[in-house]
């Protein structure tokens, strides 16, 4: 696995990342077959440590956790229990499906669009109906099944997800609705 262990204006030394290579390393082992890598980013909050941690694995999934504590090794030891968290109840959850992927996940290209928005202090009517792109990247759309797309949603804590549909090869869409519970969009052909 490779790992990436960065300070955003604090010096962090040897000691600090040996620790979080072994006891990161331990806990992805425990419960991943095959990490690909790791990227842990230390940072200071006013009197607090902040640390971020992301790992990606081969099956596609994203786990991040991040913690604060007034020392620096204990927000990293806080950051790694959620992190197992995560990666236990990820793999309860591929127990649970009968499945286990053999093969990494498939992931397409797509183009991701940040549009301007209106701005409150121009009343008067736009000449045009089409929007202003502030920024164009890429994006990955993973091939996923449902219950997967759910799970990383969840992982991530994002609030949406685009995937395409493993079983139908279709784009679909999982979010979290207001009530908690999850929808899901999947469009007819």
């Amino acid at each position: 696995m490779r790992y990436k262990i960065t300070g955003k204006q604090i010096d962090i030394g040897e000691a600090l990342q040996t620790h979080v290579q072994t006891e990161l390393g331990t806990v992805v082992s425990k419960y991943a077959e095959r990490p690909t890598d790791a990227n842990v980013v230390f940072s200071k909050s006013a009197h607090e440590y902040v640390c971020e941690a992301t790992i990606h694995l081969s099956t596609g999934l994203t786990a991040q956790a991040k913690a604060h504590a007034t020392e620096i090794y204990s927000a990293f030891e806080a950051c790694c229990e959620k992190m197992e968290k995560q990666l236990r109840r990820y793999k309860r959850r591929l127990k649970d499906h009968h499945r286990d992927r053999s093969e990494p996940v498939e992931i397409l290209g797509g183009s991701s669009y940040i549009l301007a928005s209106d701005n409150a202090e121009t009343v008067a009517e736009p000449e045009t109906l089409q929007p202003i792109i502030v920024a164009e990247m890429e994006t990955r759309i993973q091939s996923l099944s449902v219950g997967e797309a759910v799970m990383q949603m969840e992982l991530a804590g994002a609030p949406v997800l685009v995937f395409r549909n493993e079983s139908k090869n279709g784009v679909n869409v999982v979010y979290r609705r207001e009530d908690g519970n999850i929808g899901w969009i999947d469009p007819t052909a």
